[in-house]
């Protein structure tokens, strides 16, 4: 079973997930741990691995990146090459013609599909389109990354995130979160004006305005004085001045969601998936 998709779209976890269920043994591969520089041994490895598999059934062999160890074969390539990918022909013909008494399944992932050499393809029996997740699929998503993390975000505010992030893989979220999750960080960094509560801790303020025009600060234009507010609880202090245990920083908001957004594009191209969508018709399979 071959996977294929754009990257990001958690190809490899779903190869993984899949050993879970199965209760299976799990082989996780990729083209440098079957590559050696000496003669023949490549073929060895290649070869152990599926034995390795067959012993330890039922089990499953997930190479990652399968292109590179099984791309398309030239009349410019070496023999080394070569036979690394014969022997990888063999060993599945093997498991296809093992029987019951195999029970090793071959998975594969890779983000070009149309590299893969023809005689690898045919034994790739299921070859699989992992495209971006939808809307509803992203939302959940940004409710995973998120996890216990205290936000203010309510459903409607997630599932407007999930609709505003077409065309986003699931790392293009993980990344978006990520820096969502630092502009508390950075305000409380280039915050002027920080609120005092009744317990003394200090959150900061957006801007480089007081949060209320009744603020002693404003009202006698003294930057520099310390006063405090008695209507909103502001004072003028940096960070810097701030004790650590005394200091909380704001939940994550939509507005910083917005301005994390502002910064993250898609890591995947239109032409792209336009390329996926066609090797799909001819040769794949929706999931």
């Amino acid at each position: 079973m071959n996977r294929y998709g754009p990257p990001g779209t958690g190809k490899s976890h779903l190869a993984k997930a899949v050993a879970t269920e199965a209760d299976s043994t799990f082989f996780s591969v990729s083209s440098s741990d079957l590559v050696s520089k000496w003669q023949g041994e490549s073929e060895k490895l290649v070869k152990q691995l599926f034995e390795m598999a067959r012993e330890a059934s039922p089990a499953i062999i997930f190479i990652d990146e399968v292109d590179s160890l099984a791309g398309s074969r030239s009349d410019g390539e070496n023999e080394s090459t070569r036979r690394i990918k014969t022997e990888f022909l063999v060993q599945m013909d093997g498991v296809k013609k093992g029987g019951a008494n195999a029970r090793v399944l071959v998975l594969g992932a890779t983000n070009t599909p149309w590299s893969l050499d023809a005689g690898i393809r045919r034994r790739f029996e299921k070859r699989i389109y992992i495209p971006l997740p939808d809307a509803e699929a992203r939302t959940t998503m940004f409710k995973i990354n998120l996890g216990q993390t205290p936000h203010s975000l309510s459903e409607s505010d997630q599932r407007e995130l999930g609709q505003e992030t077409e065309g986003f893989s699931g790392a293009d979220i993980h990344i978006a979160v990520k820096a969502a999750l630092f502009e508390p960080v950075r305000i409380a960094q280039q915050a002027k004006y920080f609120t005092e509560d009744k317990d003394g801790f200090l959150t900061p303020v957006r801007g480089d305005e007081p949060p209320c025009p009744y603020c002693p600060m404003k009202l006698s234009g003294d930057k520099s004085k310390y006063a405090k507010c008695e209507k909103c609880g502001a004072v003028r202090i940096s960070l810097m001045d701030v004790e650590p245990s005394k200091l909380r920083v704001p939940d994550i908001s939509m507005a910083d969601f917005k301005l994390a957004l502002a910064s993250t594009n898609p890591s995947v191209a239109p032409s792209e998936l336009k390329a996926f969508e066609d090797w799909t018709k001819n040769f794949g399979q929706d999931a």
